[in-house]
């Protein structure tokens, strides 16, 4: 028993272990009376953002950001408790015609304020190298879905859009907009250079932009931006698979990245039939809205970033 504890304290993915519990119990009880935008939001930052961190690398000589990198490791499971607290308070606690969700919301605000910081120094000291850039961006990003989510608990009504579209912005932030950026540019690290890549990580930086404007303003331009990304995921997934199966790496890994891509592919495949289906069984757009989500965050998201902390530590051991 205490060998099995050991090893599972000394487990590269330990730091999400305790935010992989609470997020469990919060999908899976009904004490939790979420919205499943909210549960997906709390499950960012428990098991998400944390995984992320694993990613980062931080030069030892420089001070600020070596200063940052430990602030963040430290202050990332506060900050997530701040932020469950926040959703307890409007949902469960009855204060939702109050200020405390929202003043409760800022603790997760300033901790995605540090990973953009950390974000801007990384595209800073990144000499021109796409792949930092892409990281960098994909870590502003989430200071921006931090800033959805704060506007979310406030029940601010910006830009004329309601609070739904609020949380929906949040999410988007968390997700797909932070998230493919930091794949794109591991990808970046270790692949070969190519000339067709800095034009994948400037599209991918302009995605997020233009879904999230088009979410708010116009409907064209979100799809243009949803196209867009979509087509730099699947740019990523082709490649990175073609990398898994010419060369020979840790074989946890090359799993967890094949299913990464799996899941994707399977929401595209699932995207294509949506007509059909939803014709066949009477279903409508909230029926698949939760089997998009899990697809994405549990799969593609999740099995990627454990994935890519397990190519990075068999790449330092290499």
């Amino acid at each position: 028993m205490n060998s099995s504890l050991r090893q599972l304290m000394k487990s590269l993915l330990a730091p999400a272990f305790p935010g992989g519990i609470i997020s469990i119990l919060i999908f899976y009880l009904d004490y939790f009376q979420f919205e499943l935008v909210e549960k997906f939001l709390l499950f960012a930052a428990f098991v998400i953002v944390p995984l992320v961190i694993l990613l980062l690398n931080h030069d030892a000589r420089n001070k600020h950001q070596r200063m940052i990198y430990a602030a963040m490791k430290w202050l990332q499971f506060p900050a997530a408790l701040l932020t469950l607290a926040s959703v307890m308070s409007s949902k469960m606690w009855g204060l939702e015609s109050t200020a405390i969700p929202g003043i409760l919301s800022l603790g997760w605000l300033l901790f995605t304020l540090l990973l953009g910081i950390y974000g801007l120094s990384t595209i800073v000291i990144s000499k021109g190298k796409a792949a930092e850039i892409a990281i960098g961006a994909g870590l502003v990003y989430f200071f921006i879905g931090g800033m959805w989510f704060t506007l979310y608990q406030y029940q601010f009504d910006l830009f004329e859009a309601n609070v739904a579209t609020h949380a929906l912005s949040s999410v988007h932030f968390h997700f797909s907009s932070a998230i493919v950026p930091i794949f794109i540019g591991a990808l970046g690290r270790i692949m070969t250079k190519k000339s067709w890549y800095p034009w994948v990580v400037a599209i991918d930086i302009i995605g997020p932009i233009l879904i999230a404007f088009g979410m708010i303003f116009s409907k064209p331009i979100e799809y243009i931006g949803v196209t867009l990304f979509a087509c730099n995921i699947v740019v990523y997934t082709a490649y990175l698979l073609a990398y898994l199966r010419k060369n020979a790496l840790d074989i946890k890994a090359a799993f967890f990245l094949g299913l990464s891509c799996l899941a994707f592919y399977t929401v595209v495949v699932i995207s294509i039939f949506y007509p059909l289906l939803k014709n066949m069984y009477s279903l409508t757009i909230l029926d698949f809205i939760p089997i998009y989500g899990s697809l994405h965050a549990f799969g593609f998201v999740l099995c990627g970033l454990i994935g890519w902390v397990y190519m990075v530590d068999f790449i330092k051991e290499k």
